[in-house]
């Protein structure tokens, strides 16, 4: 009995000490929470992989509508120009102010696809300790799946097909839309064909 009895407090007392340990670390300030100073590769792995698995495992069981609906789409476009293109541009737009500054890096959603499951549950939701808000505080989810639908179509726009959505999307009312050009174009009627052309719905791999 002796024997596991030392063994237990040998644990315990290590345990103690690790725990003394990182109290003392987080309250030193010596590390440092700037923007501008990035976690070092293991943190950051574990971060990402947490994040990942995180989202994953909270949207896989959600009902995706149909997200090649037109008008969801159109009105998608209105929604992204007017909340997105800072931190995750546009075709055409290379950076912006405020996107340097951000870390980590959101991602460029005009050069990737989004699973819509995680799409969906990150605009809703957010992330916490990045720039990423929880839109549904805002705005519901028939407009959340709107503007996933949208990012489905992003990667294959042109800077032209996208001035073109934008300008004839109904507009987000709370937001100022950055519609790629100094006016906006007066709307027109909304078609399939006139939303997803052969080369915006064109399909492509999901990128993670």
């Amino acid at each position: 009995m002796q024997q596991p009895a030392k063994y237990l407090i040998t644990v315990a007392i290590t345990l103690g000490l690790l725990v003394i340990g990182a109290v003392a670390f987080v309250c030193s300030g010596l590390y440092n929470i700037g923007a501008d100073d990035h976690h070092t590769r293991p943190v950051s792995a574990i971060m990402q992989t947490l994040r990942e698995h995180s989202i994953h495992s909270r949207s896989k069981d959600l009902a995706v509508p149909d997200l090649n609906d037109p008008q969801l789409i159109l009105k998608g476009a209105g929604q992204y120009a007017a909340m997105c293109t800072e931190c995750h541009l546009a075709p055409g737009r290379e950076d912006s102010e405020i996107r340097p500054g951000l870390y980590p890096q959101p991602p460029n959603l005009s050069q990737m696809r989004i699973d819509p499951k995680d799409a969906f549950w990150v605009i809703k939701h957010g992330i916490k300790m990045s720039a990423m808000p929880a839109w549904g505080f805002s705005h519901d989810d028939a407009t959340i799946w709107s503007m996933v639908a949208f990012l489905q179509k992003l990667p294959d726009m042109t800077p032209a097909q996208y001035k073109d959505i934008v300008a004839r999307a109904p507009p987000d009312e709370d937001m100022p839309m950055d519609t790629g050009t100094k006016t906006q174009g007066m709307a027109m009627p909304v078609t399939a064909a006139s939303v997803a052309s052969p080369a915006i719905g064109a399909s492509s791999a999901t990128s993670r």
